[in-house]
């Protein structure tokens, strides 16, 4: 599959990687469309199935990210014809305003997908139709899987029985200490142990 996707891809392939088993194929933000076309049309590949499509933030991960760039959309790919599986990673070329252009175009159930990690890592898709937030509020403030979010998050909502509706208010969650009472407490399970 290495040598297909080398003769099909040509200088748009910025690296190829194998690790247990499974290719990464990394492509600049540039050539996003036009390789995820080359990689569904070329007769010798045949990738015509998108398995899944996700966002992910490698702000932390010293080793991805070596390029600089936080937000990558990585695309699973299967190719029925040679039984071929294959990921796909690029990133977005701006860390403020990550965009890339959508592949509903090319792989139609790419919809939700793209939709999802618009709305949990505020990545753009350019091109897609229905752009909007889905698992998520509406009014929702921010973007919940990136890793700068709040782990409380910025308002919670509940509903108030005397306006008999939900209301929007700022979050009330009180820190609370996450270290095991055996940790922090000498003399916890000693109880009547001589010492």
């Amino acid at each position: 599959m290495k040598s297909a996707l080398g003769e099909a891809l040509g200088d748009r392939i910025q690296s190829l990687t194998e690790a247990l088993g499974e290719l990464t194929l990394v492509v600049k933000p540039d050539h996003h469309l036009e390789v995820a076309r080359i990689l569904r049309d070329q007769e010798t590949l045949g990738f015509e199935q998108l398995i899944d499509l996700c966002g992910l933030d490698y702000s932390a991960w010293a080793n991805v990210g070596s390029n600089g760039l936080r937000f990558a959309v990585v695309s699973h790919l299967l190719s029925l014809r040679n039984n071929w599986r294959l990921r796909v990673r690029t990133f977005a070329a701006d860390d403020e305003f990550p965009v890339l252009p959508s592949l509903t175009e090319i792989w139609p159930n790419a919809n939700w997908y793209e939709r999802e990690a618009f709305d949990l890592f505020g990545i753009v898709f350019t091109g897609h139709s229905d752009l909007r937030r889905i698992l998520t509020d509406y009014g929702f403030i921010g973007h919940p899987f990136r890793k700068d979010f709040p782990i409380s998050g910025n308002v919670e909502m509940r509903y108030d029985p005397e306006q008999r509706r939900v209301v929007y208010q700022p979050v009330t969650i009180e820190p609370r200490e996450v270290t095991p009472r055996i940790v922090r407490e000498d003399a916890f399970g000693n109880a009547g142990r001589p010492r």
